[in-house]
């Protein structure tokens, strides 16, 4: 195989675009900003067009330095749950609504009478919430689809709209198991044919459009492909392939994610699975990360204490550092209080036991995944802040107990890259 195969993530703050060879190797990656979406509220929405004019433009950036007419495949990722409203020729009805919109409280709390507990639709920023209040609105009546971020730039590249993927309608309420559109949507008045064709991420559905193919500059023999949401990208960027192999990112909060080869469901720790074609992605999120050390320590603090970290001796300390009470998972307890004490004299000695108390939390997610079904941790792949410090790597391989490294490549948009090379997963 040769040729060139492009990744193009929508995310927050900007559009990426990133070529890779048939080796997967990278051979230019490029973006463009977004301006800030617009908030009132609880209300997060953002004109559509902006995303759809940082594509040309991260495109076009990219084409100074490889040949887009050499282009086979394009797959794209979104902020997973943003939602808009198209008419039959994919013009937008509506205001895209954010991935963190959360206006459709009262919807959320009509989905929450009907749908399966381990549904994805769950909660007032789910697509499905979105879907409900938009319906409520006379923008409504001209709509032919609702469809995904990632679905509308799929769709206009390729002429053909109402096509999502198994990724992106999971918080549609789209059931991953039975590979179907649930009869309970028919109690919310959903109406099936606003709903999209569902496919496996990566699955090729239609050539570019000749008209796009030109404008862009594109191979007009370049093959679309569904896509898939940013998160589920950003694992696939990591290299991360065998069942048994995670990802853990070391941000604000401590995720886990964790290739599975079935299901896995447990709503009230916020543990749910998407797709990967036979394969699962199982995940769950702690409170615990760096926001409980940002409680304690600033970035130049921790900074400062690293060098004195000792990861080969350990302070003994079972500490559970929170950032306020409350959690979720691996504990599932909303009144759980932070466990912290007692507080060693030196800074530096308390900084570790803090590093070694989320080392604790982590390796707890990933036995609570197990114990739900998920196969033996293989190894860890680290992203986020948190991953750069080598003394904390070191103390979180010795709490899992396996190989624990660092992601060479985290953007959503090699992911991508690489789903459009690799087509659908196995």
């Amino acid at each position: 195989m040769t040729g060139v195969f492009l990744g193009i993530d929508v995310g927050t703050s900007g559009v990426r675009a990133c070529a890779v060879d048939a080796r997967g190797d990278i051979q230019g990656m490029e973006a463009a900003t977004l301006p800030p979406p617009r908030q009132d509220g609880n209300a997060i929405d953002q004109d559509p067009e902006f995303w759809w004019h940082a594509t040309v433009v991260a495109i076009s950036k990219l084409g100074r330095s490889i040949d887009l007419e050499a282009v086979e495949r394009v797959c794209v990722d979104g902020t997973s749950g943003t939602l808009l409203l198209i008419d039959a020729a994919g013009r937008p009805c509506t205001q895209g609504l954010m991935y963190n919109d959360a206006r459709a409280a009262k919807e959320a709390q009509r989905i929450a009478t009907v749908a399966p507990k381990e549904s994805g639709a769950h909660g007032a920023s789910s697509a499905l919430a979105k879907l409900l209040h938009l319906l409520g609105h006379g923008e409504a009546r001209s709509a032919r689809f609702a469809v995904h971020q990632a679905d509308w730039i799929a769709g206009r590249l390729a002429g053909i709209h109402g096509v999502s993927d198994e990724n992106n309608v999971l918080k549609l309420g789209y059931d991953p198991v039975t590979r179907s559109w649930p009869a309970w949507l028919d109690q919310l008045g959903v109406p099936h044919t606003l709903l999209p064709r569902v496919l496996v991420p990566g699955t090729p559905f239609a050539e570019i459009d000749p008209g796009m193919a030109s404008e862009l500059g594109l191979s007009k023999t370049a093959r679309i492909t569904a896509g898939t949401t940013d998160g589920v990208a950003a694992f696939i960027a990591t290299r991360a392939d065998a069942p048994g192999d995670a990802v853990t990112s070391l941000g604000t909060t401590l995720v886990v994610k964790l290739l599975a080869t079935q299901p896995i469901f447990a709503a009230d720790q916020g543990v749910y699975s998407h797709r990967l074609g036979e394969r699962w992605l199982a995940g769950g999120a702690s409170n615990s990360g760096g926001g409980a050390l940002l409680a304690h320590f600033s970035a130049a603090d921790m900074e400062r204490l690293t060098p004195q970290l000792r990861p080969e001796k350990p302070t003994g300390l079972d500490y559970y550092p929170l950032p306020k009470p409350g959690e979720r998972f691996p504990i599932a307890d909303p009144t759980l209080a932070a466990r912290i004490t007692p507080r060693p004299a030196e800074d530096h000695r308390f900084f570790q036991a803090l590093l070694e108390g989320i080392a604790s939390v982590e390796a707890l997610a990933y036995q609570r995944l197990a114990a739900l079904g998920a196969p033996p941790l293989r190894r860890v792949v680290s992203i986020g802040g948190g991953a750069k410090n080598a003394a904390w790597t070191e103390i979180r391989r010795r709490a899992l107990g396996v190989d624990v490294t660092t992601a060479e490549q985290t953007e959503a948009s090699y992911g991508a890259a690489l789903l459009a090379l690799q087509g659908s997963p196995s």
